[in-house]
């Protein structure tokens, strides 16, 4: 009797934790999707973020213009990273089909654009809109973080910020308890940090943006005295900002082969082995964008060609180089002399300039050549750019390693670009900038 009594105990029981357990599983089931629920543990090997219970280390790139997710998931990503949710839903809905994750970036206003934090009203109506567009996405299967505004320390006064953020970040957790959310900032400012701890202590951890201020990002951890979880959100090529200049201001960009060399050797040194805090990285930027330069910060060309940055972070995803790789430049001169030369010509007047390049497929490489107005752009921060015009009729041949061109007529900031393509959809690209004196 006592042996039926127990059985009976047991059973209902058992009953109740399958209850318990399937009104669980409905509560992160939606439409028949189902969620990935995301959060950050502290492990005996450092922090790491889990998806439905399992380790989930990001590999991951910022999505931009002419950067498509079917060759991010081919060259070994998995999970993008976007700054708003403008064609969120396409953004998910394309990532799940090909098995990618998304940390969905939610603009927030800046107070370099205008955005007043004093402003009660403006602040919650930020936040009623936030709240929309969270609820509309909150349950897709390819979600797993919530990226709370871009850099909002950048040119930022007011403390307010971080409490709109806090504020955002418990609504977030409020109307969607299965996934976690970080803002990205500029660099890692010890007094960023501690404002950010001290006033949005809700996120569940910080994300830092870093160019060539990434190779001392262990040093830059020590300083702040951060001990928690981090993502890189951003790293790449070295910034505009963190160059030699002519003597006119024009900063000297790195070619496409030393860049790809800064790829590599930053995200081994420098996200790789910060074993104990950095939970992955999004590399900078999968597409094409006008910063400066058409070349400066974007893994692809306007074209859609793959430069030899992604052949690195191919090679560092999967630990095999591509099939067919990009061309490797060697050497770029105009009469001779290189970018940090300050070299001044003469308008109208009959120059020569010379690339050197290999090719590891030995593949025909085909050239073009082309000059531009240097930028003028004072935008800081990824703001949008206009693309400086190019002057045509310069070349009268633009198909060789060598060239002959024209001097542009007006005197002012020039930029000699040169472009070297295989025939594989590769480009390895350099430019020298040059200043024309009547």
């Amino acid at each position: 009797m006592r042996y039926l009594v127990y059985k009976c105990r047991y059973f209902i029981i058992f009953v109740l934790f399958c209850f318990l357990c399937r009104c669980n599983s409905q509560n992160i089931k939606k439409s028949g999707i189902n969620i990935t629920k995301s959060e950050v543990r502290l492990t005996d090997r450092g922090f790491h973020i889990f998806l439905n219970g399992i380790p989930f280390y990001i590999k991951g790139a910022g999505l931009g213009d002419n950067g498509s997710l079917e060759s991010l998931k081919e060259h070994g990503a998995n999970a993008v990273r976007t700054w708003s949710t403008n064609n969120g839903k396409d953004v998910l809905d394309k990532a799940h089909e090909l098995g990618l994750k998304v940390m969905m970036g939610i603009w927030v206003g800046l107070e370099r654009h205008g955005f007043d934090y004093n402003d009660e009203k403006a602040v919650q109506e930020q936040l009623e809109r936030i709240r929309k567009r969270v609820i509309e996405l909150k349950d897709h299967p390819a979600l797993i973080v919530w990226g709370v505004g871009n850099e909002m320390n950048h040119h930022s006064q007011n403390p307010k910020v971080w409490d709109a953020v806090n504020e955002i970040s418990e609504m977030i957790h409020e109307v969607d308890p299965y996934h976690i959310t970080t803002t990205p900032l500029a660099g890692m400012d010890k007094k960023d940090v501690d404002l950010i701890i001290k006033r949005a202590p809700d996120l569940d951890f910080l994300s830092v943006q870093l160019y060539a201020g990434i190779e001392v990002l262990p040093e830059l951890i020590a300083k702040s005295n951060y001990k928690g979880p981090l993502l890189v959100t951003e790293w790449g090529a070295t910034g505009y900002w963190e160059v030699s200049k002519t003597e006119w201001g024009a900063p000297l960009e790195n070619n496409s082969s030393i860049k790809a060399d800064f790829y590599g050797s930053r995200y081994q040194k420098s996200i790789l082995s910060l074993t104990q805090q950095v939970m992955g990285s999004f590399v900078f930027l999968w597409g094409q964008k006008q910063e400066r330069t058409p070349t400066w910060f974007g893994m692809f060309m306007p074209n859609g060609n793959e430069t030899e940055s992604i052949d690195v972070m191919h090679y560092s995803w999967k630990g095999e180089w591509p099939e067919n790789r990009t061309p490797r430049l060697v050497d770029f001169t105009l009469e001779g002399q290189r970018a940090i030369n300050n070299i001044r010509l003469k308008a109208g007047t009959t120059y020569s300039a010379e690339v050197e390049v290999t090719d590891p497929d030995n593949d025909t490489l085909i050239f073009r050549w082309e000059i531009m107005r240097e930028s003028e752009s004072n935008k800081s921060g990824g703001d949008a750019e206009y693309i400086p015009d190019v002057i045509t009729g310069l070349f009268p041949v633009n198909t060789h390693n060598t060239v002959n061109f024209l001097a542009p007529p007006k005197s002012g900031a020039y930029r000699l670009f040169v472009y070297v393509e295989d025939g594989n959809n590769h480009t390895a690209h350099a430019n020298i900038p040059f200043w024309v004196e009547d």
